[in-house]
């Protein structure tokens, strides 16, 4: 049994928060850098590379990328032959939380109830998923998201015989009723299957996986660029000014489901998608 001390996941934590609101990820920049060469409309171009110098001066100033730094979204692993000691792991990610968007100053977002808006100053708590695998390590997602994107996801529980055809109408659909709001080029998760409430984790989870890396299943891979080939034909383009780069990448996740259900749950991000990885 492999044993961390609950300091090293707070630590680790807060480096993650500063570091993934500060950093555009190498996949996000590369894919807006080919957006603002093969782009249609010369307006357009100019917004993507306006994007690109806003991510480039945020990464060299250690500064955030967006004003919104967002509500921290975890994915953990935890491997089953480590153990945690002094906090739990949960009150561990939410310290080094804490810390992150205090040290780093970055914007604290998060309300106490969400009817009485109440802030708790520290944007905590964390929104925390986990998974129990094999071996001693931790592997620690972390997502900021902001809610300008957030706001423009969507769920439906489709019947089974509205089929794939369902499926493509209802993402469509989403991303187009987003429009300019979530502040495209935007990458958008989809979570197939499962019950209502694990179609969105999926897409959630979408979110985190490089845009350079398909769906290891075949049928998926062509549906993530089929569907990624219309949402780039439907002209919203970069901030909402036409052209044929409304999103950097569409990634799908999903998981079996009940005889009787078709639950699809769209989760749209915005140009930044930030997150980073580590393994402690």
């Amino acid at each position: 049994m492999r044993i961390v001390n609950s300091c090293e996941i707070t630590d680790t934590v807060a480096k993650m928060c500063i570091a993934a609101n500060c950093h555009i990820n190498g996949d996000i920049k590369g894919a807006l850098i080919k957006s603002s060469e093969t782009e249609g409309s010369e307006v357009s171009r100019v917004v993507l590379q306006s994007l690109i110098k806003n991510a480039e001066i945020a990464d060299r100033k250690e500064v955030p990328i967006c004003q919104d730094t967002g509500m921290a979204v975890f994915f953990i692993e935890v491997g089953q032959d480590v153990l945690v000691e002094g906090d739990t792991l949960t009150e561990a990610v939410n310290k080094g939380v804490a810390k992150g968007y205090t040290d780093g100053y970055l914007r604290k977002s998060v309300v106490a109830d969400p009817l009485n808006r109440v802030n708790t100053k520290d944007n905590t708590p964390a929104v925390i998923h986990y998974d129990f695998v094999k071996g001693d390590k931790i592997k620690i997602t972390f997502a900021p998201k902001g809610f300008g994107s957030e706001n423009k996801s969507a769920l439906k529980m489709l019947n089974p015989s509205d089929g794939l055809q369902g499926v493509i109408d209802f993402v469509i659909d989403t991303v187009r009723r987003a429009g300019a709001n979530p502040c495209p080029p935007m990458v958008v998760g989809i979570g197939i299957g499962g019950t209502m409430d694990k179609a969105a984790e999926l897409a959630k989870r979408a979110l985190t996986r490089d845009i350079t890396l398909e769906n290891p299943d075949p049928f998926y891979a062509d549906l993530e660029k089929t569907l990624l080939e219309k949402v780039n034909l439907l002209g919203i383009g970069p901030q909402g000014m036409g052209g044929t780069t409304t999103a950097l990448g569409l990634n799908i996740e999903v998981f079996p489901t009940h005889i009787a259900g078709l639950p699809v749950a769209v989760n749209i991000n915005c140009h930044a998608t930030r997150h980073a990885v580590e393994i402690i």
